[in-house]
């Protein structure tokens, strides 16, 4: 019985990194998923390509080195595009990310340790990574494990913003320890943004009822 299928693309179109598409698929069986999400289960390649064909779609091997390999029909060109977005956006959040830093003596008084969590916070907040530093003085050098309670429980302190990226480490006469931002550049712009009208938002309403009452 012959199979319909969707015209081979020119070779050029593909790069290496590429999954394999339609007729480039040569294996006698594949694990099918359905243009929605939905598991059809094992079929014959030519049933899989008529079904991608009959939707006016694609047939895109997602899973190679499954045995059989599972295979998913979808629009293979909007998949690149939506790809390439989403790496465009990772890669210019990555780029605006910023690494602050936080110093700390050992003996810091509990103020000063307030102070700078208060601001590594908001730089976390803002979308920034946060590089917490301890400076030894003399003698504190002996005395790393000191540092590495520190700053496990500044990392604690600002769990609710960061993630520790790298654990503490000594560099030099300093121990060195890098928290990340839970939330990305884009997303904490976006709250901040959101925030700052809600607030404006806010006032004028208030001026509003108190204008009201007034009269």
């Amino acid at each position: 019985m012959s199979v319909s299928r969707r015209p081979i693309h020119p070779l050029k179109e593909f790069r290496i990194s590429d999954p394999r598409t339609n007729e480039r698929i040569r294996v006698p069986e594949v694990r099918l998923v359905g243009p929605a999400g939905e598991q059809i289960g094992v079929v014959r390649i030519e049933a899989a390509l008529r079904l991608a064909q009959e939707a006016d779609l694609d047939l895109v091997e997602v899973a190679p080195n499954s045995k059989p390999p599972v295979v998913k029909i979808m629009d293979y060109g909007k998949f690149k595009y939506e790809a390439a977005q989403k790496a465009k956006e990772a890669r210019r959040n990555q780029a605006n990310t910023i690494l602050k830093e936080v110093r700390f003596r050992l003996k810091i008084e509990a103020h000063d340790y307030t102070t700078k969590l208060k601001r590594a916070e908001g730089f976390l907040k803002a979308g920034d990574k946060v590089k917490a530093m301890i400076l030894f003085r003399g003698r504190e050098q002996s005395r790393p494990e000191q540092g590495v309670r520190l700053l496990r429980k500044f990392a604690e302190d600002v769990a609710e913003f960061g993630t520790v990226e790298s654990n503490p480490t000594i560099d030099g006469r300093n121990m060195v320890m890098v928290i990340a931002p839970l939330k990305n550049k884009s997303d904490a712009k976006a709250e901040q943004n959101a925030q700052r009208a809600a607030n404006k938002q806010a006032a004028r309403e208030a001026k509003t009822a108190a204008k009201d009452t007034a009269e």
